[in-house]
């Protein structure tokens, strides 16, 4: 007799599926493999290069093989708390900071130690909710409208606080945003606080693209409502080192009793961060002038690479808001909807597999980002690109413009000619 054992999955990892990022990332990988051509404007890795000075830091440091303090090594955690006072203009202290194996764990850890339901403004990071789903909290999405940038309003804000009947309430805003690439302003963001502190609203301000905004005028959330703001980050985006997988938050004084819980998470999951990983890093949050210009760099080849795709799209009659900060657009093809009907293309997810399919163009749907499957939305990453050599470019360069973005960017620039024939061939 063959024993067959039992699958005694929990329940709410059954409804669950692969984050959209990652597997849109392998479905890539293994379409290259079979010798396919792939535009990879589905998967939102930074292009940059580690900074040269980071990573000669992390060979330095490659000896270190003790576990670290659960809340991070501390001459990191007084430099990441030294770097947003610096950057952000904002108070902080070694105290306040906590570091994780990517800003993703520790946003799930921040979900399982409070209590209570989460809103989330549509659309937002594929990850929120499902994590969410698996610790069994509430959630409530938020609408948001392409004429608005996709932001939060005060008002649909105010309305989901009093419809959450939950005592306590946890906000995620992330912004610049994955996935539209729009921001809040100073005065936005004012808007939305006397509606937090009405509610008594703890928010995790997930400031992670804050470095990559074009013109460099990230404001933080925590700037107006400091005494319940989680600012978010890590080196991902703006250090380019996303497989290093170290994440940071800074916690408001007022809530050290979360922080505390939020160790008590940690000790009993990943106990610390990789040793030499988190000794590198302090290198990344110090002043340095190499970096200073990495970011300065970055920022202004982002904004060309963005403003060339943001174009190209409108000349397409494919609409979406400016891009402000990070390297994504969420293009809106609803101009196409009767015609994409009619070729049985009735969802975001068909779209973006019929787009991959036929032209080898890798994008999200908007459905993984909390929007209608039947709206005609898609995440684009423009990060297909040789980073490497767009930095060197840029410090070459003082205007951009000047250059022919085909001999720079010759996949983002195939990607859109084979989008213009695709939507083109509907008519």
């Amino acid at each position: 007799m063959i024993f067959k054992p039992a699958k005694p999955l929990n329940p709410k990892i059954k409804s669950i599926k692969p984050s959209a990022t990652l597997l849109i990332n392998e479905r890539s990988k293994e379409l290259i493999s079979e010798g396919k051509k792939v535009f990879k404007l589905g998967f939102g890795q930074s292009p940059f290069p580690v900074p040269n000075v980071v990573v000669k830091s992390l060979q330095e440091n490659a000896h270190h093989k003790d576990y670290l303090p659960v809340l991070g090594l501390p001459a990191l955690r007084q430099a990441v708390a030294d770097h947003a006072c610096r950057t952000l203009k904002i108070d902080a202290d070694a105290d306040q900071v906590m570091i994780g194996p990517g800003s993703k764990e520790l946003i799930f850890g921040t979900q399982m130690a409070l209590d209570g339901d989460l809103l989330l403004p549509s659309p937002s990071w594929v990850t929120y909710e499902p994590q969410a789903n698996l610790i069994g909290k509430e959630v409530f999405w938020i609408s948001t409208h392409e004429y608005d940038n996709w932001l939060l309003n005060p008002d649909a804000l105010e309305a989901a606080c009093k419809y959450s009947e939950s005592e306590y309430k946890l906000l995620i805003i992330n912004y610049p945003n994955n996935p539209t690439g729009t921001t809040y302003s100073k005065s936005h963001l004012q808007s939305l606080v006397s509606v937090l502190r009405k509610h008594n609203v703890i928010v995790i301000a997930d400031e992670i693209y804050g470095e990559t905004h074009h013109d460099g005028e990230h404001i933080s959330l925590a700037s107006f409502y400091p005494e319940g703001t989680i600012i978010s980050s890590g080196l991902s985006k703006w250090c380019g080192a996303g497989g290093w997988r170290l994440g940071t938050f800074i916690f408001p004084k007022e809530l050290s009793w979360l922080r505390d819980a939020m160790r008590v998470v940690a000790s009993e999951t990943f106990s610390s961060v990789s040793a030499p990983i988190q000794n590198a890093a302090v290198t990344a949050f110090l002043p340095n002038i190499e970096i200073d210009t990495y970011i300065t760099n970055s920022r202004l080849a982002l904004k060309w690479i963005g403003n060339y795709v943001h174009q190209s799209l409108r000349e397409m009659n494919i609409h979406c808001p400016e891009p402000v900060g990070g390297f994504y657009l969420f293009p809106n093809f609803d101009f196409y909807k009767s015609k994409l009907n009619a070729k049985g293309i009735t969802t975001s997810a068909q779209l973006c597999e019929r787009l991959l399919e036929e032209t080898g163009i890798a994008v999200l749907p908007g459905s993984a980002f909390g929007r209608n499957e039947n709206e005609l939305t898609a995440r684009l990453a423009y990060v297909d690109f040789d980073g490497s050599q767009i930095l060197k470019t840029t410090s070459e360069n003082k205007d951009l413009n000047l250059l022919n973005i085909e001999d720079h960017c010759p996949n983002i620039t195939q990607a859109m000619k084979e989008l213009n024939e695709w939507v083109g061939s509907l008519t």
